[in-house]
């Protein structure tokens, strides 16, 4: 199982299923980790439709965790500006797929607040997880 590529975009994995599964599985995975989906955006329509643009399949997701969305707005309301939490999938030219999601580490995280930093460290756990889940 390849490993979760952490890098300055956020944490990626490649996985060895195709877009169509990734896609069909991600929502379970994100729930068991107590996210929801709140936008989806398919770039590949967006890109058509707007521009008469091919592209790739690919979709961003706003992933979001209530509870931990109310406590970080409630210690600091212009965390707001980083919610939802993204992840992304696309597919590759041979079939394949990736998927990957922000770094609250890199967002959230390193604010100065204790508080933030710790749930920071919770959601990039969580959302390791679920990139994870969909590798294996």
């Amino acid at each position: 199982m390849t490993p979760v590529k952490q890098t300055a975009l956020g944490s990626w994995r490649q996985l060895s299923i195709g877009y169509e599964v990734a896609l069909a599985r991600l929502p379970e995975a994100l729930k068991k980790e107590g996210f929801g989906i709140v936008t989806e955006i398919d770039l590949q329509q967006t890109f058509k439709a707007k521009l008469g643009a091919e592209f790739r399949r690919y979709r961003i997701f706003g992933a979001c965790n209530p509870s931990f969305a109310l406590r970080a707005l409630q210690e600091e309301p212009r965390v707001g500006l980083l919610l939802p939490c993204n992840v992304v999938l696309y597919e590759n030219p041979d079939g394949t797929s990736v998927v990957g999601a922000v770094d609250p580490m890199q967002t959230l995280g390193g604010q100065g607040d204790d508080e933030l930093d710790e749930l920071a460290e919770d959601v990039a756990l969580r959302l390791e997880r679920v990139l994870n889940a969909l590798a294996g």
